[in-house]
């Protein structure tokens, strides 16, 4: 097993590391390994369990007992920004960072983003965010573009665009300096911890998709600096489901339903258009899942050759009655976790670009 020796270096942590579900656990040992593999400065580790599977409930207790972090775990599925809250809440140190559950990190990236954001004042520091396996190879996002720009009618619509996406990190990464950007994901996320303060915690109503962006608008808007550390390099590695306990929580963190409710809570919060790129969203509902489980036990009933019609006549069909089926019941054991839809008021201008 993989363990960095921190005994060296006595001082305080600055930093909590707040670790989350994203969409399975069968990641878990991986991620949590390499934390304290490569992780080279003091820091405190708060783990949110939410609900799973018995054998990696077992390990994370262990590993809690052990390595003395401290766990925190629901009998119930958790959203991301549920889960975060309850670390954010819980974290007493100047700093923390967000790492979703499926996140591998490299030697240095932790004390990048403090130096930066310690350089910078920075409220939010992203990493170069890397996808998919082999790990560190290929760039997901190297900062980017998020704002709201207003028509001359008048109607508000969203800008996003994350950097070098798709890229080779050995192609670009020499070109990357650190620098102001408007975006940076939840998959490794640093900052402030006393941010809380100013803006509140996290905006429960976004489910599972876009939660992203609708706090680094709410950052930009209180007049607080976003930036973009290249030196710091994480990957997060995607499913498909590994085991067969993952398939619940995934088909509930990308349900139809969920998907829907965040995109209309961005889109009545920040008075947005109801314009293309909310509606090419909605048009693409279920494509993780689609691609993911679905398509898979296509080609496997059909030995390679897939078929749509039995996309289309049995397994999307029986998709759509399990995610219905599932989220149905989430509400009806949860009913406390149900969001409600809010309005904003009075919707910040800070973040605004005219056409």
């Amino acid at each position: 097993m993989l363990q960095a020796d921190l005994s060296s270096n006595p001082e305080q942590p600055q930093v909590t590391l707040v670790v989350v579900p994203r969409e399975r656990f069968s990641c878990t040992q991986a991620s949590l390994e390499s934390l304290y593999a490569y992780t080279r400065i003091p820091f405190h580790l708060i783990y949110v369990d939410g609900n799973s599977p018995p054998h990696i409930g077992r390990y994370l207790k262990e590993q809690s007992q052990a390595r003395g972090f401290q766990l925190i775990r629901t009998e119930h599925y958790l959203s991301p920004n549920q889960a975060r809250n309850m670390g954010w809440e819980a974290a007493r140190t100047p700093y923390m960072a967000f790492v979703d559950n499926d996140v591998i990190v490299s030697p240095g990236w932790l004390e990048s983003m403090l130096q930066c954001a310690e350089e910078t004042g920075a409220a939010i520091v992203g990493p170069l965010m890397c996808e998919r396996e082999p790990i560190h190879t290929i760039v997901h996002c190297a900062g980017g573009e998020n704002y709201i720009w207003q028509d001359g009618k008048g109607s508000r619509h969203l800008r996003e665009k994350m950097y070098k996406q798709g890229q080779k990190v050995e192609q670009v990464r020499a070109q990357l300096q650190a620098q102001p950007t408007e975006l940076a994901e939840f998959h490794c996320m640093f900052l402030r911890t006393d941010l809380r303060e100013k803006v509140g915690f996290l905006d429960e109503g976004m489910l599972n998709t876009k939660e992203h962006l609708d706090f680094c608008m709410t950052v930009t808007a209180a007049g607080e600096l976003i930036y973009f550390e290249p030196n710091s390099l994480v990957t997060y590695v995607p499913g498909p489901p590994a085991d067969w306990s993952d398939v619940a929580f995934y088909m509930l963190r990308w349900s139809n339903h969920w998907t829907q409710a965040s995109l209309e809570h961005l889109r009545q919060k920040w008075d947005l258009a109801e314009d293309s790129y909310f509606k090419t969203k909605l048009k693409k509902l279920g494509w993780r899942r689609r691609m993911t489980l679905w398509q898979p036990l296509n080609r496997i009933l059909t030995r390679g050759r897939t078929s749509d019609r039995l996309n289309q006549w049995v397994l999307y069909p029986l998709d759509r009655f399990i995610e219905g089926w599932l989220t149905r019941d989430y509400q009806r054991r949860n009913p406390a976790q149900r969001p409600q839809l809010q309005t904003q008021d009075s919707v910040p201008s800070s973040g605004k670009r005219s056409a």
